[in-house]
């Protein structure tokens, strides 16, 4: 949707990226340029959303009428270990000048990893046209495109959300009934050394560690950052498609993503079901700070599925 200058009345266009719809994916439209996202970063129907790891880069710098949305203290709730409850999201939205038929768009550090978590938990509450720029802050920054440190205001919205979509958030009980079934098609996207349990966390991260080392039974290791170029784009398709085939990971099974706390398997997520159109795929937030802190979970060390 886009405004008309003289009458200010909405009129129907498609903001579509046709850098994109020439790639193959199954969704094209989720993914944007940089180019695209320059485009528009004046467009009033356009919020762009800044989603880092490290969560003081939004105050170093950004993309020009970018807001901040922090993971930690935002997208999650502050005593239960969930995110942000159907209230707090519609709030969250309403502060950023977010409407229902706004075009949201991601982007961050570390190749989007918390972009995607972004993107996630958007559509885990129903907001229809949500984007992720492709390659992020690095891509951004290797075009040499402008920065800022202005902090945007906008209008406040009404905004209402839809309830919480249970088809692509995977709980404990549906891994466990998984693996029960024999045919588990688990994806497990942390590095090597954490799924054969030589780590028993992600360097750097001993808070989101758990009591056990190792990986979910029948899981197959797919790396998330196996996902995407040099330059923090995306693989083309058929190499994204090579990729989790050869591990059995195809397109009729469910399949259920997980790493420490729900960020990285975010990414296989959008990767999977948004870019390769994979019907059927949730994200294990829980992931292995919970699974491996359970009482007869059944987990494996090496380097075999189990």
């Amino acid at each position: 949707m886009l405004y008309n200058r003289y009458n200010h009345e909405r009129i129907t266009v498609a903001l579509q990226d046709t850098e994109q719809t020439t790639r193959g994916y199954a969704r094209p439209e989720v993914l944007v340029s940089t180019q695209w996202a320059a485009d528009h970063l004046e467009d009033p129907n356009v919020r762009i959303l800044e989603s880092d790891e490290d969560l003081l880069l939004y105050e170093v710098e950004h993309i020009p009428g970018a807001q901040k949305l922090d993971w930690e203290t935002q997208m999650q709730q502050s005593v239960v270990r969930d995110f942000v409850d159907k209230e707090g999201f519609e709030r969250l939205c309403r502060e950023r000048g977010i409407a229902n038929d706004t075009t949201v768009v991601f982007y961050g550090d570390r190749n989007n990893w918390y972009a995607t978590y972004g993107f996630w938990l958007f559509k885990y509450y129903g907001h229809e046209d949500v984007r992720v720029m492709d390659g992020g802050r690095a891509k951004w920054e290797a075009e040499g495109r402008p920065y800022t440190r202005e902090v945007p205001s906008y209008p406040e919205t009404d905004y209402t959300a839809q309830e919480p979509s249970g088809s692509i958030r995977a709980f404990r009980d549906d891994v466990m009934a998984r693996i029960e079934a024999g045919d588990p098609a688990l994806v497990d996207v942390r590095s090597p050394q954490e799924y054969t349990g030589e780590l028993l966390h992600a360097v750097g991260y001993p808070q989101e560690g758990a009591q056990r080392a190792g990986h979910i039974k029948g899981a197959q290791n797919i790396p998330w950052g196996t996902a995407v170029q040099e330059d923090g784009t995306f693989k083309p398709v058929e190499a994204l498609r090579e990729l989790y085939r050869s591990k059995g990971i195809t397109e009729d099974k469910s399949v259920i993503a997980y790493c420490r706390i729900g960020e990285r398997s975010s990414h296989t997520w959008f990767v999977l079901n948004h870019l390769l159109g994979y019907p059927d795929v949730r994200n294990y937030d829980g992931s292995w700070t919970e699974w491996g802190s359970l009482v007869g979970a059944p987990n494996v060390t090496g380097d075999q599925s189990g």
